[in-house]
């Protein structure tokens, strides 16, 4: 069976992005986006879903990290859309709960071809490091509409905002490895309509 692999790059005049991920793979991740909080959690991203990922960005830093967080997002959502291609025997829907010390994080993913976020997480915090954590959100919006998902993510409760953003992206990555798995025996689109 072959990996569902793609490749994309996106250059604007803000940031210079190269994805390539594959969704059967085992977790790795090779990241640098110049902002280490993000990178980390790109890490985790990874790790918890069994996507391999090889993110490079090389952004305007020097005016902050919107368009290199955005940008990866995008071009992130856009690569998970090509290697899904016509979603053909996958599981569709995934949702998993993660906790991490005092935090408890929800996912739930639907690969529908109807972008939606919602995003219930409390930003006690500004920043962690040179990560502006509101751009946690922007992040996952720009992602799940390059990719066409209906994501919703939710922070239960918690305290520690490192803990905060970790758990929600543990739980989230939990919900797409399991939105993106393919079933066994199954080659069906998985919708009465007959596409995503």
């Amino acid at each position: 069976m072959t990996h569902r692999t793609a490749s994309l790059a996106r250059r604007t005049n803000e940031t210079n992005v190269a994805v390539t991920l594959d969704l059967d793979g085992t977790g790795i991740a090779r990241v640098a986006t110049g902002i280490g909080f993000f990178d980390h959690m790109l890490a985790q991203l990874a790790r918890h879903s069994d996507l391999d990922l090889d993110i490079r960005c090389d952004g305007d830093l020097d005016v902050d990290g919107h368009h290199t967080v955005e940008d990866v997002g995008i071009t992130l959502g856009q690569a998970l859309a090509q290697a899904l291609g016509d979603k053909a025997g996958i599981a569709r829907f995934g949702y998993a709960y993660a906790p991490m010390d005092e935090t408890l994080a929800r996912a739930v993913a639907d690969i529908s071809g109807r972008p939606y976020l919602v995003y219930e997480v409390a930003n006690p915090r500004e920043r962690i490091g040179s990560f502006a954590v509101e751009m946690a959100e922007h992040f996952w919006r720009s992602f799940a509409f390059s990719a066409g998902l209906t994501l919703h993510i939710a922070v239960l409760y918690g305290r520690n905002q490192h803990h905060i953003l970790e758990a929600s992206f543990k739980a989230t990555a939990r919900a797409l490895g399991a939105a993106t798995r393919r079933i066994a025996g199954r080659s069906e689109i998985p919708s009465t309509k007959g596409v995503l």
